[in-house]
């Protein structure tokens, strides 16, 4: 995982991902829209739902690195909702090439002595302040109390170079940020069509 601090040089996209808050809104997704359309729905795929957060985030294509960190509770070994899930055996120190360019994959467990929560905030802070950084992409849990504001607050120093974007399910105020609906990304990676609904 490039969380070390000896000079290794960092990707210039950066995703940072609370992984047990997105499996849970893909698994509502997956039941509220099996009723509405009548179908079946297949588990996220993992790779088309991180391009469309890199577009959404304004990564384009060319040769260029994307890292993803996926942070997730110690008990939890793999994602529900995501193919691919397990997070030793498909995910972690995993890549995969894209028009957009590599994305490689690192998982990273909440350790006892730190919360999901702090531990998110940490990693955001740490990455945003590296020079390499010129894109960033977060997907917090915006149902913890309080989140959303450390989020605000500590993105306040960063750079105004670098472009953050904060992807939740409900606007989330005002901030140094943009913000996208997480909503799309995982309807395109679960394989739900816009034309769908006009039937």
């Amino acid at each position: 995982m490039p969380m070390n601090q000896n000079g290794t040089k960092w990707s210039e996209n950066v995703i940072v991902v609370d992984a047990d808050y997105v499996d849970g809104v893909a698994f509502n997704l997956i039941v509220n829209f099996e009723r509405m359309l009548g179908r079946r729905i297949p588990q996220a795929d993992m790779a088309r739902w991180l391009e469309c957060v890199a577009l959404d985030g304004g990564v384009r294509e060319g040769e260029q690195e994307t890292s993803v960190v996926l942070i997730h509770e110690k008990e939890k070994s793999h994602l529900r909702n995501f193919v691919p899930s397990d997070y030793a055996a498909d995910l972690s120190g995993k890549a995969f090439g894209s028009p957009l360019g590599e994305f490689v994959v690192n998982s990273v467990d909440v350790e006892e002595i730190t919360t999901k929560e702090n531990m998110f905030v940490d990693v955001m802070t740490f990455v945003a302040s590296q020079p390499d950084v010129k894109r960033l992409m977060l997907v917090p849990d915006e149902n913890i109390n309080g989140l959303n504001d450390r989020i605000r607050r500590c993105l306040q120093r960063v750079d105004d170079e670098k472009r953050v974007t904060l992807f939740s399910m409900q606007p989330a105020g005002g901030g140094p940020y943009r913000q996208e609906i997480l909503g799309y990304s995982l309807m395109s990676a679960l394989g739900i069509r816009s034309e769908e609904f006009n039937r």
